[in-house]
């Protein structure tokens, strides 16, 4: 949260400005400066903001390469117009961390700020193992991972559980957060179990905090107001996601089990499904693991995944790619399958383009960009996407 988040900000705010300056040199009276986006336009703050415990030395270090992330985001194919219609204001990294201290009655109204503000809260402890670090100005507590490896701290609890039970354990307090989560995943570990998915049983270790005295009540005047929070409804079936005109569609396995106007399904997941399609060849089961437990089992089955997507795009069937969580593993797999047998704008040619196309890490970032513009939830590992640059610059591509 210190410097990537920081650097995401900027560049998102110098390419939108860079968005502004074209669109108000190609025709100036799209953009007048005496409006509300006139003005946005003249004051868009496109500066690098880090907290203060960044030096001076690796601030600089870090603004050397901003022009040329910004250069990399723009040919990526993002959307970067959609964002420039819908933010008003530029965005502004704010940190919040367990010592910060807020006096809710002087938070200037939001409408005040002249910036979006991209809460940045820390999940780590002030107590536990820190490494004590310093510059020349300032000292801190660094707690290595607490923050962005949820299974130090989750305690099982996945995004999805906390936002269908957010209600319940924010109104829990403190006190009783714990027992809260323990009883939501343990109820969702069953859930699973009982229709044949992976649940693996949940271990936790106490925190420090909790075997010393508990944390004091929260005064009755900071209870948050919990009786407008919007909760989306459970999305028990994620969805499915198609890609465009590919005939390529993602989602997660248990999705697809019941998934219709589908001519062929290739499952990633390591568990098998049930599916009810035409001709038993039009189902492939790929069991692939993720990259922590092994970090070639993605590589070894891109070869039979393209083989068979090729095989049925080019009779024109419509493609279903699963995983556990049609978030990671799925998405990969896609990548692959698009930048194989598709051209660079988008249209199935069996692999013909892809012969005379030398794969780079952008050309990787401009279709994942692609697939995340209709498959909101994906979120591929890095260590899953090294996989699949791998494979496409190894010559086994059939």
């Amino acid at each position: 949260m210190s410097k990537t988040i920081p650097i995401w900000t900027c560049v998102l705010n110098r390419s939108i400005s860079n968005y502004l300056n074209k669109l108000h040199n190609d025709d100036g009276s799209l953009v007048d400066r005496d409006s509300d986006a006139g003005r946005n336009f003249v004051d868009w703050d496109s500066s690098l903001h880090l907290p203060l415990w960044v030096s001076e030395t690796e601030k600089a270090a870090i603004e050397d390469r901003l022009e040329g992330w910004t250069k990399d985001l723009d040919a990526s194919g993002a959307d970067i117009a959609a964002l420039a219609s819908c933010l008003k204001k530029p965005l502004r990294p704010l940190w919040i961390s367990q010592k910060t201290v807020i006096w809710i009655n002087e938070v200037p109204d939001y409408d005040s700020w002249d910036f979006t503000p991209i809460i940045l809260v820390s999940a780590s402890s002030a107590s536990g193992l820190t490494q004590h670090r310093t510059t020349s100005e300032f000292s801190w507590n660094y707690i290595p991972g607490a923050g962005d490896d949820e299974e130090s701290w989750a305690r099982g609890l996945s995004p999805n559980l906390f936002w269908n039970h957010a209600y319940d354990l924010i109104s829990s307090g403190p006190d009783l957060c714990n027992q809260k989560v323990a009883d939501i995943v343990e109820k969702d570990r069953v859930y699973r179990a009982q229709r044949g998915q992976n649940a693996p049983q949940i271990t936790t270790k106490p925190s420090i905090s909790e075997s010393s005295s508990h944390l004091p009540s929260l005064d009755p005047l900071l209870h948050l107001d919990l009786s407008n929070l919007k909760i989306s409804p459970s999305d028990k079936e994620c969805g499915i996601f198609w890609l465009g005109s590919t005939n390529l569609a993602l989602a997660a396995s248990q999705v697809a089990e019941h998934a219709s106007n589908i001519d062929c399904i290739l499952n990633c997941d390591q568990r098998s499904i049930s599916v009810c399609l035409p001709e038993a060849e039009a189902y492939l089961h790929l069991p692939i693991v993720g990259s922590k437990l092994d970090r070639f089992s993605l590589f070894n089955n891109l070869s039979s995944a393209v083989s068979f997507a090729k095989l049925n795009l080019t009779k024109g069937k419509k493609l279903l790619i699963c995983c556990h969580d049609g978030e990671d593993i799925s998405v990969c797999v896609c990548l692959a399958i698009l930048i194989s047998l598709f051209d660079y704008e988008g249209s199935f040619d069996g692999g013909k383009s892809f012969s005379d196309t030398c794969v780079t890490k952008c050309e990787i970032r401009r279709r994942l960009v692609y697939i995340c513009k209709f498959a909101i939830k994906a979120r591929p590992s890095r260590g899953n996407l090294k996989q699949v640059f791998s494979f496409l610059n190894s010559g086994k591509v059939a």
